[in-house]
């Protein structure tokens, strides 16, 4: 039988677009203002329109808390801290941050306005990270303990974003700090690199990177087929490439107590990457490998007016593969697009998942080799949560996929013939899940996961066919 080697060269796909838009709820508002954030103003029913903004930065800067009092009245800025948290217990002790040498004491408990009364059982606090809670707090003081070297100790209850938000609305989109990210690389030959909005620029590839991104480079061998020559030894090398941001709004409903109007969560950004895939990959036994290089972290603080919410972001940078162990290759494609995931919330209508993404494919080489198939992506699995509580999951994984079929005849009279098809087509998967954490906002439980819904788009590369 014939060994099929052939070499296919695209570059009339210079631009090729796809859009698709899952399931969206109208019960997200669009942004206010140009960078999603709007000033506040006090609406007709006297509730605020919150500023939603990034957390002001600052070591010296005393841990942020907001706090509403015994459950009553608007959010507050305080000039109280958490000092500590355990966990296990749910014990908080709350100290007074130091004052700045240009503060004055207040006495009144208007927003913005810093408070240094006491804590009192019923109040509701919000604080960023704190010792012993790195993904910040939100909890009720159910009971003043008493009075320590530390400061004041409480207990403490879970409570939602509704108890201290209350009727309150607000809306916006926060870019996330590429150098607040910190980054595990789970193989060899990962580098990472970030370009910060004021232009600091960090890592071998920061001067190229456009402000505000963040960037994973890999070039790393994968498992090679146990009966590949050396010279079909698999590897992948390229880079992921993005810009994400958290989507926030909350709207209050004050004819309700504490029932939600509408809430949003969500990430969304930029994306690129581009990659290769080379060699003879081990045979896949039932699902495909999935061979993670990266995880990363991040915690930012959003500011919703004096509240500081704490937003969990994770990603997890994956290659997969999904192959026969017949087939060697050497693939190569750029990717280019967007995403938007979220969760979106109606009162009446419950929670409703939000999936879009638009991609572009640039020119793409690929040769396969020997009769099989092969599917290779390079993707991400990320998480966004409040106070350290997933509420969404998502997967992005473009890919491209080549497959080849070689057949050999032979007959009686000393004939042969062979023939040979080949076919190479790009595509990307997005799906994930809403989580029943999205409670957080104060609405009902989510009683089981709900789908994303699943985006598939793919698209034909090229394909041909060789005989004689």
């Amino acid at each position: 039988m014939r060994t099929l080697t052939r070499r296919l060269l695209l570059p009339g796909l210079t631009a090729l677009a796809l859009a698709g838009t899952g399931c969206s709820s109208p019960g997200h508002p669009a942004a206010a203002g140009p960078e999603g954030a709007s000033s506040p103003a006090a609406t007709v029913d006297g509730a605020q329109q919150l500023e939603v903004n990034a957390a002001p930065q600052g070591s010296a800067a005393p841990t942020p808390l907001a706090r509403t009092r015994s459950g009553k009245g608007q959010p507050e800025k305080s000039s109280l801290k958490v000092a500590s948290y355990d966990a296990a217990s749910r014990r908080a002790v709350i100290s007074t941050a130091p004052p700045s040498p240009t503060a004055k004491p207040s006495h009144s408990p208007t927003p913005g306005k810093p408070s240094d009364k006491p804590v009192a059982a019923g109040d509701i606090i919000a604080s960023a990270p704190a010792p012993g809670a790195p993904n910040g707090l939100l909890a009720k003081v159910t009971e003043v303990v008493g009075t320590t070297d530390r400061g004041t100790e409480v207990k403490t209850a879970a409570t939602t974003l509704a108890s201290v938000l209350k009727d309150d609305k607000a809306d916006g989109k926060v870019p996330v700090d590429p150098s607040s990210v910190t980054v595990v690389p789970l193989m060899k030959g990962v580098t990472f690199s970030w370009a910060r909005s004021q232009g600091v620029r960090f890592g071998p590839q920061g001067a190229k990177l456009p402000l505000g991104n963040l960037r994973l480079d890999v070039n790393a061998g994968v498992e090679t087929a146990k009966d590949a020559p050396a010279s079909a030894a698999a590897s992948v090398s390229g880079f992921v490439q993005l810009a994400p941001q958290v989507e926030f709004s909350y709207d209050g409903s004050k004819d309700s107590g504490l029932k939600v109007s509408s809430a949003f969560l969500g990430m969304s950004g930029d994306w690129s990457s581009q990659w290769a895939l080379k060699g003879r990959a081990a045979a896949s036994a039932g699902a495909p490998k999935r061979i993670p290089f990266a995880k990363l972290h991040s915690a930012p603080v959003i500011q919703v007016g004096p509240v500081p919410v704490v937003v969990n972001l994770d990603l997890t940078c994956y290659v997969q593969v999904e192959a026969d162990g017949h087939v060697t290759l050497d693939v190569q494609q750029d990717v280019k697009g967007d995403f938007r995931v979220g969760g979106s919330y109606a009162a009446g209508k419950g929670w409703a998942p939000v999936s879009t993404s638009a991609v572009h494919s640039t020119p793409v080489n690929a040769s396969v080799t020997a009769a099989g198939s092969v599917k290779g992506a390079l993707g991400a699995e990320a998480s966004v949560g409040l106070y350290g509580a997933v509420g969404v999951t998502a997967d992005f994984a473009p890919y491209l996929r080549g497959e080849a079929d070689a057949k050999a005849t032979a007959s009686s009279d000393g004939k042969t013939s062979a023939s040979a098809s080949w076919a190479a087509y790009g595509g990307f998967d997005l799906n994930g899940r809403l989580d029943f954490h999205l409670s957080l906002f104060g609405t009902p439980v989510i009683e089981h996961r709900i789908p994303l819904g699943s985006l598939h788009r793919e698209w034909p590369l090229a394909n041909g066919h060789v005989g004689r």
